[in-house]
Formats: C-alpha cells, sequence, structure tokens
C-alpha cells in the first residue's frame, strides 16, 4: 500500500491546543468493525461499551522533562535539545535543531545552571550522541545532572501543539496520564490522558479489570514515515515491561472469553511484540521491535481505544491495521465533519 493512501484533510482549527477543562469531557466515536459502522459518544459512557469479563491494559510510563534549550559555545546560538534515551549514565541520544551545525565536539550550554553537552558523534538516524557535565565533585556528576535536567527540562510536547513561551506548569500535570509511574517516556500514551480515578472505578464496577504495562513512548512513535510502500517502513525499537501478574490477568482474560482492551498504540503495541506463538502473554523485559502496518493480524488486542492520529503516520497505520483502512479513515472524515477535536489532547475513538 502506499503512503498517500493514508492521507486526510484537516482544518487547523481542529488540532487541540489545550486540553479541556475535565480529562474525562472529551468525546469518543465508537467505531464497530463488525457492522463497519461508526457512532458519536462520550468518553464518559466508555463503561456502557464494555463487558464483565473484559480486561484494559493501560501504559503506565510517564513522560520525564526531555526539552532543552540551549546556546551554543562560543557563538551563542540557540540550540533546542530533545532527549531521546540514557545510554550510559552521563551520555545520552538526542536530537538537536539546528542539527546541520551540530557535529563533533560542539558544545552547548543550558542558561547559567553549570550543565553543558558536547556531542561525541552523529547517527544514522540523524540523532546526536551527547555527554553531560556538571560543575561539582566528579563522583556526583549523575545525581547533579539528574537534577539539573529536570530544572532545565520542558514537557516534551508535541510540535503542533503551540507554546511560544514554553510549555506551562499545566502542560506538566496535563500531559501525563494519571497512572504515570514508571520515568522514561518522551510523549505521553495519549488515550490514557482522558482517564480520572472516577473514570477507571466506573470501569471497575463493570467488574472490568484494570492491568498496567509499561511502554516507554520513544521517538519511533512519533518519527515520520519517510517511504512511499508502508511495508517498507519500521518503527524503532522502544523499550516496554509486562509483570508476571499483569500477563497472567491478560492471558486468564483470553482463555475466559473476555477482550483484551488496549489503551492506546504503544499499549498495543507491547502486547503485540509479548505474545508467543501460542498465543498467550510473557512477562519481562525486552524491546519492541514490531511494526504494524494493514495486513498484520492481530493476536491479542481484542478493541483499541486511541485518540485520532497525524496523517501518513505510523500510528494510523497501525489503526487502520486494526479497523480496516475504509473504515478509519471514513471515521476520520465523519471526526473532521463533526468537529471533533484532533491529536494529542483531542478527543478520542473506541474501535470494537
Amino acid at each position: 500500500m502506499r503512503l498517500s493512501d493514508f492521507d486526510y484533510a484537516l482544518p487547523e482549527e481542529l488540532i487541540a491546543q489545550e486540553p479541556l477543562e475535565q480529562r474525562d469531557a472529551s468525546r469518543m466515536l465508537i467505531v464497530n468493525r463488525a457492522t463497519q459502522t461508526f457512532e458519536d459518544s462520550k468518553f464518559e459512557l466508555l463503561p456502557e461499551y464494555i463487558r464483565s469479563g473484559d480486561l484494559l491494559v493501560v501504559n503506565n510510563t510517564r513522560v520525564f522533562p526531555a526539552r532543552l534549550l540551549g546556546h551554543r559555545e562560543p557563538s551563542g546560538g540557540r540550540v533546542e535539545v530533545l532527549l531521546l534515551r540514557e545510554l550510559e549514565p552521563t551520555v545520552w541520544e538526542a536530537l538537536l535543531r539546528p542539527a546541520h551545525r551540530l557535529e563533533a565536539g560542539a558544545r552547548v550550554r543550558f542558561g547559567n545552571s553549570g550543565l553543558r553537552a558536547e556531542v561525541l558523534a552523529s547517527s544514522a538516524n540523524g540523532s546526536r550522541r551527547l555527554r553531560f557535565e556538571a560543575g561539582g565533585e566528579r563522583e556526583r556528576q549523575k545525581e547533579l545532572i539528574e537534577r539539573l535536567l529536570n530544572e532545565q527540562g520542558q514537557t516534551p510536547l508535541p510540535r503542533y501543539i503551540r507554546r511560544p513561551l514554553g510549555t506551562s506548569t499545566s502542560d506538566r500535570e496535563r500531559y501525563q496520564t494519571v497512572f504515570a509511574r514508571e520515568k522514561g517516556a518522551i510523549a505521553a500514551p495519549t488515550a490514557g490522558l482522558h482517564f480520572t480515578a472516577a473514570a477507571l472505578s466506573a470501569v471497575q464496577a463493570r467488574q472490568v479489570g484494570v492491568v498496567e504495562i509499561t511502554l516507554h513512548v520513544g521517538y519511533g512513535t512519533f518519527e515520520p514515515v519517510r517511504v512511499d510502500v508502508v511495508e517498507q517502513h519500521r518503527v524503532a525499537a522502544e523499550s516496554f515491561h509486562i509483570s508476571e501478574a499483569a500477563a497472567a490477568a491478560i492471558n486468564q482474560t483470553r482463555a475466559a472469553g473476555g477482550r483484551v482492551i488496549a489503551v492506546g498504540t504503544t499499549t498495543t503495541r507491547a502486547l503485540e511484540s509479548a505474545v508467543n506463538e501460542q498465543g498467550t502473554i510473557r512477562a519481562g523485559a525486552r524491546e519492541a521491535e514490531l511494526t504494524i502496518t494493514p495486513g498484520y493480524n492481530f493476536r491479542i488486542t481484542d478493541a483499541l481505544l486511541t485518540n485520532f492520529h497525524l496523517p501518513r503516520s505510523s500510528l494510523l497505520l497501525l489503526v487502520s491495521a486494526f479497523a480496516g483502512r475504509d473504515l478509519t479513515l471514513a471515521a476520520y472524515r465523519h471526526a473532521v465533519a463533526e468537529r471533533y477535536r484532533f491529536y494529542s489532547y483531542g478527543d478520542c475513538m473506541f474501535v470494537i
């Protein structure tokens, strides 16, 4: 299939710039694969679409302040850094802007904090390898650097959310799920942003289980698809962990005939990466290397709660693989016509 087959027109004003005052006040489009239909609903009515014996699986990764603003030494030119992952103590993989001016040996300072970074090397994917340093005792460098990164870092909002003056304290709270526990993501698992403690209680009141897994959302999730034939695209690996208890709950649900409901595409990728040839989930920590495109045979995910995604993105490809391309794009066109709010701070769809 061609990447152009996964395009749609979206008026810019439908891109949600702020979260709703109430997390669970979002609209929700119900997409039924069996009947090839969709209907308008509200997220607060989610319990009505699930049944006793189902299991909700959420991603409990926590977004860290991965966006840094600094200046190149000695020129003073502005530099933007997006931390991707820590490779070893004080050494990170990162994306830099402007990248073409920042090759090996370039140095960046971050305000008057004492935090500095040196570019060690470039990677084929355009990222850079950075070594951070901070003033103070050598033995305490890792501790000092972590503290300064938290102080200097900003919430890594997607670029379509405009913050000319930088991210706010509100973003630090709202671009985080209520079940975020395990630090390590550079983007939020946005389908989870709709949940409140009350919403989770309402789900559990229906005799529906809720389990947490962890997939640290990385660059692979939002990296642009750069090939025209979608089957040639590869999503970069992301680390995930499924506990013994979560794996047991998922496997027991399937064995009893209940549905495994994935909250978000990241949860879906972790689940489908963890299932073995016998159709059961394996516990443990590993890398999700699976790329899901139309034609993929889902082996563990029975329903999917997800936000509306960018045209031509790997996330839209995953949703199209689950719901079918034609139904997915028809649902998106309906959402546009009905003025749904799109992307990270936007509304959601529940594919059953």
